[in-house]
């Protein structure tokens, strides 16, 4: 299936939340499948399968395959969707600017062979960057830096067309604005009638007010999952950026406005930073900075609504001891709001 019409893949697939539920089971009975295929594609006897850490939407293997250690993520889901594909070439064309990825190895998402989609990459030995940083280990002020370095440096990609990319790696869309509406009446229809939102024009009135911000030519690589738990590394040293999939042809500020969705100033400015050390902000960076702030925290909030997030233990991703995940979204929310009104500073974002 095309993804032309999907703003986020996660909320807005046909099987939407599919692979964000606790997994029985059932998906086990795809490792013979997945450890026969390896076997074919590297010709070889010498496949060994475990389970992988992912906490994402696809499943996860870890395998030894001839002694090379490797990462397998497996999209089984009903749109029969090839996109894992195009993040293979991604991740070599992040690797081609000089930002680290983990080097792909082995990819198929035909289905012509078996009716999931296969990836086979280097598996890194270190745990994602959340990992420390809900430890209180996290070197953040350098770690900070150096991802807004990251981001600038893959920000030198640029594509034709807007928005999820093709096989082509063309953007489905010919205008930034139409990807940046694509499903927004639809995602504040969705969290007010579940009864998460109460201000749902408030926010529309306000991205009408600012839609001149979305002239943008060309778009840009935006990772569009920027987060600590796609970035593999030490206490104080990055190994590699992963997870691609999401990505699309857009605004530069946008990837930073997502770290935005799970830190403070602080961490930002060094962000900034960072990146200001490879490129200049562009013109109106801080309302376009709290502008994609505000759309991402919409498709989050989407997100966590629909898959029940906010019902999920402290052991969950996202959760931290003392904190209330819901409280912290809508706290988010009303931040970029405020923030893209008034031109604000970083100084009203909290933790």
């Amino acid at each position: 299936m095309s993804r032309k019409d999907i703003y986020y893949w996660k909320c807005d697939r046909q099987a939407a939340f599919h692979g964000t539920q606790v997994r029985g089971d059932a998906d086990s009975n795809l490792a013979a499948q997945v450890e026969k295929e390896l076997c074919r594609h590297f010709d070889t006897k010498n496949v060994v399968l475990s389970p992988g850490a992912g906490q994402g939407n696809h499943l996860t293997w870890n395998a030894d395959v001839d002694g090379e250690p490797l990462f397998i993520r497996v999209e089984n889901g009903p749109e029969k969707d090839a996109h894992l594909a195009v993040e293979s070439a991604l991740l070599d064309r992040v690797r081609q600017v000089g930002v680290a990825t983990p080097r792909v190895f082995g990819c198929d998402a035909s289905r012509s062979r078996v009716s999931f989609a296969w990836q086979a990459l280097e598996r890194v030995s270190a745990p994602d960057l959340n990992h420390w940083f809900k430890q209180g280990t996290l070197e953040v002020p350098k770690i900070a830096f150096e991802i807004g370095v990251a981001v600038a440096k893959w920000q030198g990609i640029t594509f034709e067309g807007f928005g999820v990319l093709d096989e082509n790696l063309r953007g489905y869309r010919t205008s930034y604005a139409d990807y940046f509406h694509l499903r927004l009446d639809e995602h504040l229809r969705f969290l007010t009638e579940r009864g998460f939102l109460a201000n749902a024009h408030e926010i529309q009135a306000e991205i009408e007010n600012h839609r001149a911000l979305l002239e943008l030519a060309p778009g840009c690589l935006v990772h569009k999952d920027l987060a600590l738990w796609n970035i593999l590394g030490t206490e104080r040293e990055i190994y590699d950026f992963i997870d691609f999939d999401d990505s699309i042809a857009g605004d530069s500020m946008d990837d930073l406005s997502l770290l935005a969705c799970f830190h403070d100033a602080a961490f930002l400015r060094r962000a900034f930073e960072g990146y200001e050390s490879v490129r200049a902000l562009p013109e109106e960076h801080v309302r376009r900075f709290w502008l994609h702030l505000l759309r991402n925290m919409i498709v989050k909030a989407v997100i966590r609504v629909g898959a029940g997030y906010f019902e999920r233990d402290g052991g969950f991703f996202l959760n931290s001891p003392g904190t209330n995940l819901r409280q912290i979204t809508l706290s988010k929310l009303s931040t970029a709001l405020r923030g893209l009104r008034e031109g604000s500073g970083l100084d009203i974002l909290s933790a």
